[in-house]
């Protein structure tokens, strides 16, 4: 039985048709098994680098390498370089086809990270969030960017989710200790109450993914654990985790877009656990059914959350079938069913 059983249509096929040459090289590296050297796969990637919405982006980006302003490249949302960064590793970037995004890369790791391995919004080290490290990390492997301070940031994170060698946040004088934001282990984040959030949570789950398991360290592994104990500690398809606003979960959820950025959805937190080896677990049933019958009568998803406007490129009307959307699904009904 074929994963592609799953789908109501002949989903691959509308995605390889598509005009967009970004989505198409996304389709056959991801979907079609395709081996590296394959030479269709080859000429699509450089298309992509050279015409499509990777192309755009980097046409944005500073001779230096940030976007919109120099330094750690937070702010403005969604613009400056932590996003684009983002949104190119989303897009299929790699950093060997393009000098631009290996200086891009360089020039985030120069800015944005501190001597102790935290990612920040701010140059210091009180301006880390579990969902900038996560999703920093997880882009810099993403697009095969080779530099030994990604081992550092991989560090930290391990260490942030387990408490192991880092102080409480009161411990002022304490060379490495949690803040404000990153408040304490498990995730637990000052904007979510100080409890633990979720959506940090899936993003130090996706980047920890990205590292082979012959070189993830014990304490990683520990990490991953940690990690996949607190998001399958509830049903994934319910979303029922700590919040710091309303009871009931945020309805983003269940609301899938392009690109996502430090909200997070369904479909994430099912890609996060299954590339962590989790794809088997039976606590995933209901995500991975929710994610099948969310498709249309022909094997498509919908764009239902959006960035139009707010970040680079355009990638669909809302409400519509969408190949970047369909894209996601695809790979996590396709790794689930392989698990």
């Amino acid at each position: 039985m074929s994963w592609m059983d799953q789908l109501n249509g002949d989903s691959v096929s509308w995605l390889l048709e598509q005009k967009d040459p970004g989505v198409r090289y996304l389709a056959r590296r991801d979907l079609l098994d395709l081996p590296p050297d394959n030479s269709e796969l080859a000429a699509n990637r450089e298309t992509a680098h050279r015409e499509g919405p990777i192309a755009d982006v980097l046409k944005a980006m500073q001779p230096e390498g940030f976007w919109e302003r120099p330094g750690a490249g937070y702010n403005p949302k969604y613009r400056s370089t932590v996003w684009a960064v983002i949104l190119l590793a989303q897009l299929g970037a790699m950093a060997d086809c393009d000098i631009r995004i290996h200086r891009a890369c360089s020039y985030l790791l120069d800015f944005a990270l501190t001597d102790h391995g935290q990612f920040t919004a701010t140059g210091s080290p009180s301006g880390t969030i579990d969902c900038l490290q996560g999703n920093l990390c997880w882009a810099l492997l993403e697009m095969g960017y080779k530099d030994p301070r990604i081992s550092k940031a991989l560090e930290w994170m391990a260490r942030s989710v387990t408490g192991e060698g880092i102080a409480p946040k009161e411990e002022k004088d304490a060379p490495v200790r949690y803040y404000a934001y990153q408040c304490g282990p498990l995730f637990a984040c000052g904007p979510n109450l100080k409890q633990s959030c979720a959506w940090g949570a899936v993003k130090v789950m996706l980047a920890f993914g990205r590292v082979p398991q012959n070189q993830r360290t014990p304490l990683m592994d520990r990490a991953v654990q940690a990690g996949a104990d607190f998001l399958l500690g509830t049903d994934p398809a319910e979303a029922a985790y700590p919040t710091g606003g309303p009871e009931k979960p945020n309805r983003s959820w269940w609301t899938f877009g392009f690109p996502v950025f430090y909200v997070t959805d369904v479909l994430q937190n099912v890609e996060a656990l299954v590339s962590n080896g989790f794809g088997s677990d039976p606590r995933l049933r209901n995500a991975v059914r929710l994610i099948h019958d969310k498709q249309d009568s022909d094997g498509r998803w919908l764009l239902e959350y959006s960035y139009k406007g707010k970040t680079w490129g355009d990638y669909g009307e809302k409400k519509t079938p969408n190949p970047y959307v369909t894209l996601r699904a695809c790979r996590v009904l396709k790794h689930t069913a392989q698990s």
